[in-house]
């Protein structure tokens, strides 16, 4: 049966292309039909009998190419990318229902009910489950790393195509309907077809704001409240004896708006506004949810009986709440009391989203819960099961995940930022002058003393630069967004590339000066620092403990115990380091500052700043949170979810549901295990071994990167680096300073460049090496590192990774990228390093996995690469060629030109590769 299932995705990706392929004939013409039909056909006879003769045929194909023909034919490579992506959608979709249909007694993997029935057999109790759920945190956040090409104009085409292929299981070949969706797909794709990919623009952060909240609206809404009843329906049915009550445990953050490291535009005023829009957003949804409501009450207080207190509140929404805005005003029938009910509950939450406060408004999220709490009460009594029941506890899960404020906005800045600031005071008040050039140990003292003072440091009247004065105004905003929004559309501040505890102390004490923080009292900003590069981690336990030991520190509460949120950059220390080495060090510093905390009786709540590539971090949702230390797990999971993550994972309401209850079943599993003390000690053995292999592929890696002369210039040179500056798809810049140091280039077009030539450098080099260097020191070695593979689930985690990183990599297309770099000798020697390396490195670990060939053990993934590898070539042999015409004369009157079909093969890759940015 799977061996069909696997069968229906060519089958749409076949009807899909052929589709492209009338629609290329139809607008395009026969001439463009014949070059694409040409050009495929060369890179996938290159694919199965490789001769420099057939490459160098297929180069000059495209090379021949008049400009807008090449045009066109980049754009029929990149849609039928998008098809593809479209198709593999559906059927994972398709997969999925097949699983929940199968016979009884099957449940599927990775699924909540297989974890809950798996705790019913083992005899863990109920008193054991409610432990668990007593420590559950899993909070996913929404950032604005420019990864994501796709417009939302063409997201939408996208959604629409993919609602009408679903409709191919259910139809024959030859019927009339299967005529009409070939027409009405015939129609999409020429739309697609006919619109521009690329923004004309680059997003403002509020258009970034907005680009996140769709996914909201479009998905999350419906789909959080689901996962959690799921597992109150699965607790239920294996522990029917007991009364469940599932806290609201899976939550969406979102950096967007908040996020100001290297972003100047993220100022209070946009802050303000995206707060605004996330509590227009969420009133919105309710009232709409409320509306829909209205149809299923039309209970009778003359055939039921309606609750006092329900009854109660009607008289006081009489007295309270203004309804002359109301289209239709007051339900009229006083015989429906829920009716009247839910009109008022309407009136109110369109007062308090138009802040009308006289007319009578919820002052807090609290109220509305009440209000709803009252209906549902009433309903239980005289008819316990329905839909009106069943959407009422929807949206009190809703009500309780979303609050007023949508999702909780993390605030971030560079920690050079901070340091300035308190300069600038400090100076300005002559208690020191110079206080950046001070050593760490005399910082601190200074900032203990201020915080200790009652005494503020700051003034309004007092003339500060204007960097200071708008750091000043973002912590006054957020004692006013708390009084407006409520305590939790701000809880923390995050540090970027903190390197010392006086970074922590210094956003404290700017905290102080707005009445954030009271030494006697309590903190309402929880301070985090994010741990990014090899030293950082390697100090992290160094700078962590002076803060804790530190008079000032006040920890962060949640379900009553003290806790330190941490962020672990995977992005930087990746660059920094390699993927190996910076795997490595996250994992250990994990442990040590897990047992750090424990020391000063604090749980950690470690928030992994993940990016959506391989070479950040990148993976499947459930497997990032399986690769955690053992009891790390405990204080709580903080994950972002970005740039093509997001249109891929959570576009789809079935495919965001089985993505998040995959990353639930395996939480839940992880928290378990912690608790009762399974595998909470890793063989000694295995520590010392990634130690091993660790240290020798950093040195091989910092060997190459940051020690050869000319691989910069080489990297800088023979990618698209230049080009994707000029990619419309972020508001904040490639670089934090307009410099061209590699410390100063961000993580994501280091990723993204690397990608675009399918090296994809960053997400496997040097993994060989330091493998291969621990296996001839150890001779008996590879079976130690292939039952590593087989039971430790962060080492299968970082594995598999490399192997699907090696998989999508191509030496062969990479080869024809160092053409542009200027010294062509050394870059033929670079390549060839980078070629050995990746020989070296799938030999180990084809060795490792017991593999004859990469994802032998993965043929759904296997099987997509190979499908989507021969389309690819094209649009990086064209690319090369591009980039080849712009770097021989860059004052050419045709380089505009040139350029957006550069950006053109950037989207086109980007979409043929996935996981890049």
């Amino acid at each position: 049966m799977l061996n069909k299932q696997n069968s229906l995705v060519r089958r749409d990706v076949r009807f899909l292309g052929n589709i492209l392929g009338d629609v290329l004939t139809q607008l395009g013409g026969d001439a463009l039909f014949h070059h694409v039909e040409r050009i495929r056909e060369l890179t996938k006879r290159l694919r199965t009998e490789f001769h420099p003769e057939l490459l160098a045929t297929c180069i000059h194909e495209i090379e021949q190419l008049e400009p807008d023909m090449r045009y066109d034919v980049i754009r029929a490579f990149s849609i039928y990318f998008q098809l593809v992506n479209i198709a593999e959608q559906n059927h994972r979709m398709r997969r999925n229902r097949y699983h929940r249909r199968s016979k009884e007694g099957e449940i599927q993997q990775f699924s909540i009910e297989s974890t809950i029935q798996n705790w019913h057999e083992s005899g863990v109790s109920a008193d054991e489950v409610e432990q668990i759920l007593s420590f559950l945190s899993l909070e996913l956040i929404i950032t604005a790393h420019p990864t994501e090409a796709a417009r939302r104009s063409v997201l939408h085409i996208h959604n629409r195509i993919a609602n009408q292929l679903i409709q191919l299981d259910q139809i024959d070949e030859d019927s009339e309907e299967h005529r009409e969706l070939y027409h009405t797909l015939f129609s999409e794709i020429s739309t697609l077809w006919q619109t521009d990919p690329l923004r004309k623009r680059k997003p403002t952060v509020l258009d970034e704001v907005s680009n996140g909240l769709y996914y909201i609206d479009q998905t999350l809404f419906d789909v959080l409240p689901r996962v959690h009843q799921e597992l109150e329906r699965c607790l239920n049915t294996y522990y029917p004896e007991h009364k469940w009550n599932v806290p609201s445990f899976l939550r969406f953050g979102s950096w967007i708006g908040g996020d100001r490291d290297g972003n100047p535009s993220v100022t209070p005023a946009v802050t303000w506004q995206t707060l605004v829009m996330q509590r227009d957003l969420v009133i919105r949804k309710y009232e709409q949810k409320m509306e829909d409501l209205l149809p299923y009450m039309s209970h009778s207080s003359e055939r039921v009986k309606i609750s006092d207190e329900l009854l109660a509140s009607i008289s006081r929404d009489r007295e309270e709440v203004n309804t002359d805005d109301l289209p239709k005003g007051v339900w009229r029938n006083q015989e429906e009391p829920y009716r009247i009910k839910c009109t008022y509950v309407l009136a109110r939450l369109k007062h308090t989203r138009l802040q009308k406060k006289d007319a009578g408004v919820y002052e807090n999220p609290d109220a509305f819960l009440a209000d709803l709490k009252r209906i549902q009460s009433s309903l239980q009594s005289h008819q316990p099961v329905g839909i009106a029941i069943s959407e009422i506890d929807k949206l009190i899960h809703q009500v309780e995940i979303f609050g007023f404020h949508l999702l909780s906005l993390d605030l971030r800045q560079h920690s050079g930022e901070h340091e300035k600031a308190i300069d600038e005071i400090l100076e300005t008040l002559q208690i020191t002058s110079g206080y950046s050039t001070l050593s760490e140990k005399k910082k601190i003292k200074l900032l203990t003393d201020l915080l200790t003072d009652p005494r503020p440091l700051t003034s309004h009247f007092m003339d500060y630069t204007a960097d200071t004065k708008q750091l000043l105004e973002l912590f006054r905003l957020v004692v006013k967004a708390k009084e407006e929004f409520g305590e939790n559309c701000i809880s923390n501040y995050l540090i970027s590339m903190t390197q010392g505890t006086s970074d922590l102390l210094e956003v404290v004490l700017l905290a102080k000066e707005v009445g954030l923080y009271r030494h006697q009292y309590d903190s309402r900003l929880h301070v985090v620092p994010l741990l990014e590069t090899i030293d950082d981690l390697h100090r992290a336990e160094e700078i962590m403990e002076r803060y804790f030991q530190n008079p000032m520190f006040k920890p962060g509460i949640a379900n009553g115990r003290a806790y330190q949120e941490i962020t672990l950059g995977y992005s930087d220390s990746n660059k920094d380091g390699g993927m190996i080495s910076a795997n490595w060090e996250l994992y250990r510093a994990q442990q040590r500052l897990w047992r750090l905390a424990k020391k000063y009786n604090l749980d950690v709540k470690f928030f992994h700043g993940r990016g959506g590539a391989l070479g950040r971090g990148g993976g499947p949702l459930h497997q990032s949170i399986m690769a955690n230390p053992p009891h790390t797990v405990l204080g709580g999971v903080k994950i972002t979810e970005q740039g093509e993550v997001l249109s891929s994972r959570y576009a789809m309401k079935p495919i965001a549901l089985r993505s998040l209850e995959q990353a639930t079943s395996t939480y839940l599993h992880s928290v378990a295990a912690a608790l009762n003390k399974e595998q909470t000690e890793i063989n000694p053995e295995w520590m010392k071994t990634m130690e091993i292999i660790s240290s020798h592929s950093l040195q091989h890696y910092q060997q190459l990167v940051f020690h050869d002369p000319f691989f910069i210039p080489f990297f800088q040179e023979a990618t698209p680096l230049p080009e994707i500056g000029e990619l419309k798809i972020g508001s904040r810049p490639t670089k934090r300073k307009n410099s061209q140091k590699f410390s100063d280039l961000r993580a994501i077009p280091w990723v993204f460049s690397w990608t675009q030539t399918r090296y994809l450098f960053p997400a496997w080099y040097a993994a060989g090496t330091g493998i291969a260097t621990y296996l001839t020191e150890n001779k008996a070695g590879l079976a130690t590192l292939q039952e590593m593979y087989k039971k430790w689930p962060f080492f299968s985690t970082l594995i598999n990774n490399l192997q699907m990183a090696l998989s999508k990599a191509d030496m062969v297309i990479a080869k024809q990228y160092t053409s542009l770099a200027q010294d062509q000798k050394q870059a033929r020697q670079i390549h060839q390093l980078i070629q050995n390396e990746f020989d070296l490195t799938k030999q180990q670990i084809l060795a490792i996995t017991e593999q004859t060939e990469l994802l032998e053990q993965n043929t759904v993934i296997q099987e997509s690469i190979v499908l989507r590898n021969p389309y690819v070539d094209p649009l990086s042999l064209i690319q090369v060629h591009l980039l080849q015409l712009r770097r021989q004369d860059q004052d050419s009157s045709e380089n505009p030109y040139l350029l957006e079909q550069v950006l053109q093969t950037i989207n086109g890759i980007a979409a043929g590769l996935r996981n890049t940015g």
